[in-house]
């Protein structure tokens, strides 16, 4: 067998790799002292030019979060076509990086230029999902520049275990709020809360609701605000996002409503027995340290009559199965860099974000309740939405 040195393509020779390959066929070959299939020079092609979309991609996902941060999609969309020195004006930005941020946007395809490279232009269809013009999404890309400010943290989690604590993570309740404001508070009175049957008469008429999880309580503040028969309770474990909570709360004049800093690890003991009409979670139960614990004391805490209405990641607790889910890598990597490690970090069960429908029925039911009705809503691609009665 003979060996020789091969160049797999101009993306690979971009990177500085050099591919040696052991030449036994032309299409694969095999090592035979180990028996070990060897890769064609095909598929390192392959591999080579994917690898590259990906650290192009990467790098283009962090530069739309700037981007998103400092008001420059919209500023372009606002004052575009423009030159970098009109639109740092506009932005009230310093040029010299609006100049090299729009070579990242333009080289990235969000962003059309002319030919001198002089004009900038952001096309309607981008801004679309990159502004207030649209379905802003340009928030999401936020997750991925937190995996890294958490980086070092992680890679000693990965060598002895542990977790990441919630206050390493400053700015996780932010995009939260923006998250949530599209999944949740936005449609909630069109599409959330018609989920259960009756349950808006109900409000009206004036009824106990508790929020678990609830961040800083947009979803809650909205209801109390429209149902002012009501009373709402929010508890969250972060302390910062239930301060700003009840602070909105007061400026909005609510007296129908209250949040609390609260660890429900132990929610199983200390919930209030039959205390609440309706329970909601949004996106919270799988982050908790014991969701087995929070699950079985919403059902103490519910009515005989009570309804739990959770909001959690849609996928299955087979990975095989998420192999084709549109944004599964995302959430896999959400779930490792925060929702499975900051419950280890309180000793918790770490489930992470991606426990799955499975498993996710699984605690339901070990809870107690028996009742599960899974639904999904068109304009929400990553939850699912369990009815449950007590």
């Amino acid at each position: 067998v003979a060996a020789g040195e091969y160049r797999s393509s101009d993306s690979l020779q971009i990177l500085g790799f050099r591919v040696m390959l052991i030449a036994h066929q032309p299409q694969t070959t095999m090592c035979i002292a180990c028996d070990i299939q060897q890769p064609s020079a095909e598929a390192t092609t392959a591999f080579g030019d994917r690898f590259l979309e990906i650290l192009n991609h990467g790098a283009l996902a962090s530069m739309v979060s700037i981007g998103h941060r400092t008001g420059l999609f919209e500023a372009l969309r606002a004052v575009g076509p423009a030159t970098s020195v009109q639109l740092a004006d506009a932005a009230e930005l310093n040029e010299r990086y609006v100049r090299e941020w729009l070579g990242v946007m333009t080289c990235g395809g969000l962003v059309e230029c002319d030919e001198a490279g002089r004009i900038y232009h952001l096309p309607p269809a981008h801004a679309a999902m990159l502004t207030s013009a649209g379905e802003n999404i340009a928030h999401l890309s936020g997750y991925i520049t937190m995996i890294g400010t958490v980086e070092d943290q992680l890679v000693d989690c990965f060598r002895h275990g542990g977790g990441v604590p919630y206050s390493a993570y400053p700015r996780f309740h932010e995009l939260m709020v923006m998250d949530s404001k599209q999944s949740v508070v936005d449609p909630l009175f069109e599409h959330v809360l018609p989920l259960v049957p009756g349950i808006m008469l109900a409000l009206h008429n004036g009824i106990d609701v508790l929020d678990v999880g609830c961040g800083r309580g947009k979803a809650l503040l909205k209801m109390a605000e429209r149902f002012p028969n009501s009373h709402f309770t929010g508890w969250d474990l972060g302390e910062r996002p239930i301060r700003e909570a009840n602070a909105e709360a007061a400026s909005l004049g609510l007296t129908n409503i209250v949040f609390a800093r609260r660890d429900l690890s132990d929610f199983h003991q200390t919930a209030p027995l039959e205390a609440y009409d309706f329970i909601t979670a949004f996106d919270a139960i799988h982050d908790q340290a014991r969701p087995d614990h929070v699950l079985a004391g919403i059902r103490r805490a519910l009515k005989p009559d009570g309804i739990f209405l959770m909001q959690d990641i849609g996928g299955s607790s087979n990975v095989a199965n998420n192999r084709d889910h549109p944004i599964g890598t995302l959430l896999y990597a959400i779930s490792c860099s925060h929702c499975m490690t900051v419950s280890l970090a309180q000793g918790g069960l770490g489930v992470g974000a991606m426990w799955g429908e499975e498993m996710t029925r699984q605690f339901i039911q070990s809870a107690g309740f028996q009742e599960i009705d899974r639904r999904t809503l068109d304009h929400d691609l990553q939850n699912y939405y369990y009815i449950i009665r007590r």
